[in-house]
């Protein structure tokens, strides 16, 4: 399984994703598909994000059976601490 997050992305680029992936939400991307499809739409992902960011989480032989990876800005921190992936949000000025 395969879940990509965009935010702040081009059109464009989401409806590309529509043809490998489901957009259950906006810019939340899921499927199934090999490695090699998967690291090919990740690299377009990146070329094609300007100001946006993505995370990419997918399957993998690890402690909680999967991989976070991150590109670009975005309104949550993946934190990794000695392997455990963690989700840090942004402190809010007051």
């Amino acid at each position: 399984m395969v879940v990509f997050i965009l935010e702040r992305v081009p059109v464009s680029l989401r409806g590309e994703l529509t043809r490998w992936m489901l957009e259950p939400r906006a810019g939340v991307f899921v499927g199934t598909m090999s490695a090699l499809v998967r690291e090919k739409l990740w690299h377009k992902i990146n070329w094609k994000l300007m100001d946006g960011g993505a995370v990419a989480i997918h399957s993998s032989d690890t402690e909680q059976g999967f991989v976070i990876r991150t590109w670009g800005g975005m309104s949550r921190e993946i934190e990794d601490f000695e392997g455990l992936f963690l989700v840090a949000r942004p402190e809010t000025g007051s």
